[in-house]
């Protein structure tokens, strides 16, 4: 949501060059608040506010600017002024904003920043896009065993400003891998004189920085962890992911899930349906639709090929809508859970004995019930709607006897595409919703007029 109606109070300041209230006003309230009020400026003004606020707020600030925003006011700053505001950033975000600009453009501004920070940036911005190194901090605060509680809470009195949290300390050796972490709570309990490595917990739960940037927001959800310490491969300590971070990404990847479940591609970025054109949404949204309404044809084929069968038992036809909607409902259902229980991990490919039986037992209870409200729905209506000489009964048993092998045979098709696209590798959601209804259907037509073709004697 963007704030209009402090928009021409915020332009009075601007023209009047009254920048000290401007500041005090930012440093009152909360900079994703400030950030939303100043997004109805435009980016010159933006930018021109920016410049002018201390720098302990203005990173925060800009940080919270949609990344649209973002890229526009960059556009209006100089050099120098881009260098110190990109400085001043939280060191994730400003990776975050730099892997948008163009490579060219990337290292004209990097000398621009201070030497600490461009470090820190050349080596973050290295991590491969999806890492738990891409998406790490590397504003933590350390501490070595050999200091006492006391030195120990003096050295975070003075760190503390520039880090993102100090609740959790990670304790290295002087080769700066990892050996403990002592809470704000551990240091503040302990007597003064202990030591830290008296103190510490050695029992480090923590993060390669080369692991999947989603099995480690997990595992932060899974531990209740305000953040999670990132280690090389040598188990030195590079950075940390915390909790806000772990939301961004579970956030991230749930968008990521559904569109993918609904046969939509692209990049699947958070928050960006609206920034989008019409064209950008269409290419994301033909491919599939395309190539399953082509697939569909198969659907058509069947029907005509048993086309002489509904000439003679003409109520058939109005059990076919059902009977596909309520094939895809099942196959969905199934798929659907299959998925949400790979994704997270709390079933493998080597489960899947066991899924397909659980699956075929809730689909077997399924198709029961629907295939006697199948039946009693032809024997209540058979005779008001059809003058076909084939006897109530007979259309009764077809009917439900291909819903109940439809159910089961979709619920089954669905816990199937699943797991056999996890088996090669290929993400779960992009293989089974987008195929799942055309499947179905073919399938379940098939199983209609070759049930019906069986049991009625045509």
């Amino acid at each position: 949501m963007i704030y209009t109606l402090l928009a021409p109070e915020l332009r009075e300041l601007i023209k009047e060059k009254k920048y000290e209230d401007i500041a005090n006003f930012c440093a009152t309230v909360h900079p994703a608040l400030v950030a939303e009020f100043i997004s109805a400026l435009t980016p010159e003004e933006i930018g021109e506010i920016l410049v002018h606020l201390p720098p302990s707020i203005r990173g925060e600030i800009f940080s919270h600017l949609s990344e649209d925003i973002q890229l526009e006011v960059v556009e209006t700053l100089g050099r120098e002024d881009l260098g110190r505001l990109l400085s001043d950033m939280p060191p994730d975000d400003r990776v975050d904003l730099l892997k948008r600009f163009p490579e060219r453009k990337r290292e004209a501004i990097i000398p621009a920043m201070a030497q600490a920070e461009r470090e820190d940036l050349r080596r973050l911005i290295a991590y491969p896009e999806g890492t738990a190194g891409s998406v790490m901090t590397s504003d933590y605060a350390t501490l070595t065993p050999d200091l006492t509680v006391n030195e120990a809470m003096a050295k975070l009195r003075r760190e503390a400003p520039d880090k993102e949290t100090i609740y959790y300390t990670y304790v290295i050796d002087n080769q700066q891998r990892l050996i403990g972490f002592v809470s704000l709570k551990d240091l503040i309990l302990a007597p003064p004189e202990a030591r830290v490595g008296e103190i510490m917990h050695r029992d480090v739960i923590a993060v390669k920085a080369s692991d999947d940037q989603e099995d480690v927001a997990r595992k932060i959800q899974k531990y209740d962890l305000i953040a999670v310490p990132v280690v090389d491969h040598e188990n030195r300590l590079v950075g940390i992911i915390t909790h806000d971070d772990a939301l961004d990404i579970i956030t991230q990847e749930q968008q990521e899930d559904v569109e993918k479940l609904m046969a939509i591609t692209g990049s699947h970025e958070v928050g960006v349906y609206m920034r989008l054109s019409a064209w950008d949404h269409f290419k994301s949204r033909i491919p599939w639709i395309l190539a399953l309404a082509l697939l569909g044809f198969i659907s058509g084929y069947i029907v005509q090929s048993y086309e002489s069968i509904l000439f003679q038992v003409a109520i058939l036809a109005s059990f076919m809508p059902m009977l596909a909607d309520t094939g895809g409902n099942a196959g969905s259902q199934s798929a659907t859970l299959v998925i949400r229980a790979l994704a997270l991990k709390e079933i493998s490919t080597r489960d899947a004995l066991k899924v397909i039986i659980k699956e075929f037992k809730v689909a077997f209870l399924m198709s029961l019930v629907l295939a006697l409200v199948a039946y009693l729905r032809v024997q209540l209506f058979f005779h008001q709607s059809t003058s076909s000489a084939v006897p109530a009964v007979r259309v009764g048993i077809a009917v439900a006897v291909a819903l109940a092998i439809q159910v089961i045979s979709s619920t089954l098709i669905g816990a199937f595409l699943p797991l056999i696209a996890a088996s090669f590798k290929v993400d779960p959601a992009v293989v089974a919703s987008p195929a799942l209804t055309t499947i179905v259907d073919i399938t379940g037509l098939f199983i209609f007029f070759y049930i019906a073709k069986l049991i009625i004697g045509l």
